[in-house]
């Protein structure tokens, strides 16, 4: 097997095909939408902590909800839960849009509709994660989430470019109008699929006691526990910096919606590469040092892009900051899928979405307040 027919192997299968195809349509809507409702945010009020308070209005539903989330993924079908959890999104996409083409949209609106999202996505990203092994098997696991990895950077290069260009010629109304649309790629593609509805475990008792053995799974495993430890760390200090790119693009470089979506493209390219790379690997061996490395990585490479002032430059170092960073968060997934047993998968998972996004919004609200009062440079 070839190199580029081994980096692509989990495309064998007929399933996860149809799922990374109609991924890429949606996420390319999903990072328009993302880049598009901060910079609508920061239009609006001008104001740093807000866009802290947007970004924790949308993640804080992963920490409160993401454990419930977990024993959904784990009792229900997969399948069913990602198509009830993609047309909710699509509706709120769309919502958005009409609130904004309509010009009645006002802040309380953001904050309500990116809350609403994020308790979708406590229960989407669970399952979203657990269905993986249904559709590739354990062969290609590791192949399959790299993969993942790399769709959702490649929309987050093509996604928040667009966006850019819309934002700057029409307005972001467009933006929320197009994400809304293109759900109906990955709605397409998911009832397509073809996996048996009792692939996912049917575990017993009640709902609290499947949570709890949850956590007491990745507590006990070392390896899981260090790697959720460590992502939540950095989820909390060094992930919020994107929360930031809007006050970057207008007040430190002096350019606008089309800089922002440059800045976020540029990042996306490295985390695409990063992706990849982890694709490309046969096995998991040394990828708990690579962890490491792309934590260390991450931080050194935010710190510079903190001291740049020249456009050019700070979309140069936004390549290896996306690099370093999806290169830790999907190692991290990949280790942890790899080790963890099919009857706890969706709920370790959903811890992993906690870490992942439960901690950032935290990150999300001292950030913006940090910045606010000595400027996103020193934040």
């Amino acid at each position: 097997m070839n190199r580029a027919r081994a980096t692509f192997r989990a495309l064998r299968h007929r399933n996860y095909r149809l799922f990374f195809f109609g991924q890429l349509v949606s996420l390319i809507g999903t990072w328009m939408q993302s880049v598009a409702q901060a910079w609508l945010a920061y239009r609006l009020t001008g104001s740093a902590a807000l866009l802290g308070v947007v970004a924790f209005s949308g993640q804080i539903p992963a920490f409160l909800f993401a454990s419930w989330g977990g024993v959904v993924a784990d009792r229900w079908p997969r399948r069913r839960i990602l198509l009830a959890t993609q047309v909710a999104s699509m509706l709120l996409a769309g919502t958005l849009a009409g609130l904004t083409l309509s010009n009645r949209i006002e802040v309380p609106h953001l904050l309500v509709i990116a809350a609403l999202l994020g308790v979708v996505n406590a229960f989407d990203i669970p399952a979203r994660q657990a269905f993986v092994v249904e559709m590739v098997g354990r062969e290609d696991l590791i192949n399959a989430i790299a993969l993942n990895s790399s769709i959702f950077n490649g929309a987050r290069v093509v996604g928040p470019a667009l966006a850019g260009v819309l934002v700057a010629r029409f307005g972001e109304g467009w933006c929320f109008l197009l994400n809304a649309t293109s759900y109906l790629a990955v709605l397409a593609s998911l009832l397509a699929i073809d996996v048996p509805e009792a692939a996912g475990a049917r575990p017993t008792g009640s709902t609290l006691s499947r949570i709890v053995e949850g956590f007491r799974y990745a507590a006990a495993a070392r390896p899981v526990r260090a790697l959720l430890l460590l992502l939540g760390v950095v989820s909390l200090t060094a992930m919020p910096f994107s929360v930031l790119m809007p006050i970057f693009a207008d007040r430190i470089l002096g350019g606008g919606a089309a800089s922002l979506g440059l800045l976020m493209g540029a990042s996306g390219v490295g985390a695409l590469a990063g992706a990849l790379v982890l694709a490309s690997r046969r096995g998991i061996a040394g990828l708990g040092r690579f962890v490491a490395l792309s934590a260390a990585g991450f931080g050194v490479c935010l710190v510079l892009f903190s001291l740049s002032r020249r456009l050019w430059l700070s979309v140069a170092l936004q390549v290896p900051v996306g690099f370093f960073m999806i290169s830790q968060m999907a190692s991290s997934n990949t280790l942890i899928q790899s080790l963890v047993p099919d009857r706890v998968r969706g709920r370790v998972m959903a811890l992993y979405t906690m870490m992942f996004m439960g901690m950032a919004p935290f990150g999300a609200l001292l950030a913006g307040a940090a910045a606010e009062r000595w400027g996103a440079p020193a934040t």
